[in-house]
């Protein structure tokens, strides 16, 4: 018996630890109505290119699912509206789609949800009440076919599925929506399943300007929002409708379900009256966005709470109705040339100053390091310099932060030259120090150590910090693996020991 419980306890801490190096992710939604987009080989291509691994289509489209087989790259497919009442009429439906739609290329093609369905309450023909019977019709479908732990069930719903958001402690389901949205929860939480919720803070300011700031919904807010049943305090509109649902889950005693952002983003172009929907600030969201998920920064009401975020959208889709910006949500050209630049690992620093801005070199960016010729004691004495009279900030060149290896005087010297470059217009004189700084025109910014450039002060100083908050994260990630690894080897080794000793008496008797 004490052997039994020592290894289900083993078998537990497993779990937790497995849980635990997980980490929030970045996905990306690759919409596809549009008639002058890539083909799906080359959207695969792109993907790994920009080193993209969660990526989410709105059907089980056959030449997109070839196209990302052997890729890594995990799918989330979806089983569209227009379907869901065959799906939810007959258990044959979902068997036969599961059959030909899905098990030909699994596991080539790392699927692992799939959507019933698409912001239902949205829709015009309202197909609410068919989305849960089609839901348990696909989990038995998986269940025959053995992949229902592999490949998770849910539905993704709009934040209008809410009566009240704000403030988040009030949060509250549209009771309208109770006749479906009862079972559903259910069906998730029993299933172990997400919540899949679209968030546009975008919409938000764009319908609110007058309630909402743009620095609020851009993650740049300065001040704080405070929710006066919790005393909670927001920096930004994302983290406010997020808690708005955990709040609205557990009105409904649904603890245990956890949220997934199925679809979030923001336009590049709009109409005249969409004066937001602008590339700069389509950047800056996703920048910010990115960093803030992939520290695992969680939420004011779940701080370090995971989550996992879909960016909408891969590309431009032309054939969308509606308002410019619903044609302006993409990261990329159906040419496949970026928008804008942004970077899904969340560590570079994005430039968002216009050219005149910066100093350069035949029209290009430029940055400043020190000088292979110099001597050490020069490189030294300019080092210091920099570092006290000259005002820069030299903690990222200490032992364990991201710019001290390679440990050496060249390479600390080179980052400190460039803020003070950097810091003071990119002026020539600023990169002299006593001629042993020289410019160039590529940038030297090497794993997770980052040059800033001339007018990015701000960025660049976000950035140190997304990087040192993320190094902490990950580093008590570490910790916790390295201890619970342990304690699980030597659980397991005591289980040995004693069935060892087990046979022992056993070959006596």
């Amino acid at each position: 018996m004490a052997r039994g419980f020592k290894l289900i306890f083993a078998v537990s801490l497993l779990l937790v630890l497995l849980d635990l190096c997980r980490g929030s992710t970045i996905g990306v939604c690759y919409g596809r109505n549009a008639d002058d987009l890539p083909t799906p080989d080359k959207v695969a291509q792109l993907v790994q290119q920009h080193n993209v691994k969660y990526l989410r289509i709105y059907d089980s489209n056959i030449q997109v699912l070839k196209a990302f087989a052997n890729t890594g790259v995990q799918l989330m497919i979806g089983i569209p509206n227009s379907d869901l009442l065959p799906f939810s009429q007959f258990q044959t439906n979902a068997d036969t789609w599961l059959k030909n739609s899905v098990l030909p290329y699994y596991p080539a093609t790392k699927i692992t949800y799939i959507t019933v369905g698409a912001e239902v309450t949205e829709s015009t023909n309202n197909a609410s009440a068919l989305v849960v019977p089609a839901m348990h019709n696909v989990l038995t479908a998986l269940k025959k076919a053995g992949l229902h732990k592999r490949i998770k069930v849910s539905s993704t719903l709009s934040l209008g599925v809410l009566s009240r958001s704000f403030p988040p402690s009030a949060g509250a389901f549209n009771s309208s929506h109770a006749y479906f949205l009862k079972p559903m929860l259910e069906f998730l939480a029993e299933n172990q399943s997400p919540f899949m919720i679209d968030i546009y803070p975008y919409y938000a300011y764009r319908d609110s300007p007058n309630n909402v700031s743009l620095d609020y919904a851009l993650f740049q807010s300065s001040s704080e929002v405070i929710d006066p049943n919790t005393g909670l305090l927001y920096t930004n509109m994302f983290d406010a409708q997020i808690d708005a649902i955990y709040f609205a889950l557990m009105a409904l005693n649904f603890r245990t379900i956890k949220i997934m952002v199925t679809e979030t983003g923001w336009p590049s172009k709009g109409s005249p009256k969409e004066t937001a929907a602008t590339p700069d600030n389509a950047q800056i969201y996703n920048t910010n966005l990115i960093r803030h998920v992939i520290n695992d920064s969680g939420t004011p009401a779940k701080p370090g709470q995971e989550l996992d975020v879909y960016l909408f959208s891969l590309f431009n889709e032309n054939r969308k109705p509606g308002l410019e910006s619903e044609r302006n949500w993409g990261l990329f050209y159906p040419d496949q040339t970026s928008v804008y630049n942004l970077d899904f690992s969340g560590k570079g620093v994005v430039d968002t100053t216009a050219d005149s801005n910066v100093t350069s070199l035949n029209g290009t960016t430029t940055w400043c390091i020190a000088s292979t010729k110099a001597s050490e004691a020069d490189l030294q004495n300019a080092l210091d310099w920099a570092c006290g009279p000259g005002n820069v900030d030299c903690s990222a060149i200490q032992p364990s932060q991201p710019c001290f290896e390679p440990d050496t005087l060249l390479s600390h010297a080179s980052y400190a030259f460039n803020i003070y470059y950097q810091q003071n217009a990119a002026t020539d004189i600023a990169c002299s120090f006593g001629g042993n700084g020289v410019k160039v025109d590529k940038n030297p910014s090497y794993d997770n150590c980052l040059y800033m450039t001339a007018g990015t002060n701000k960025t660049a100083a976000s950035n140190t910090t997304a990087i040192a908050s993320s190094t902490t994260s990950s580093t008590m990630r570490n910790e916790a693996f390295t201890w619970i690894l342990s304690f699980l080897f030597m659980t397991l080794l005591s289980v040995l020991l004693d069935m060892e000793e087990s046979v022992k008496i056993l070959t006596r008797i």
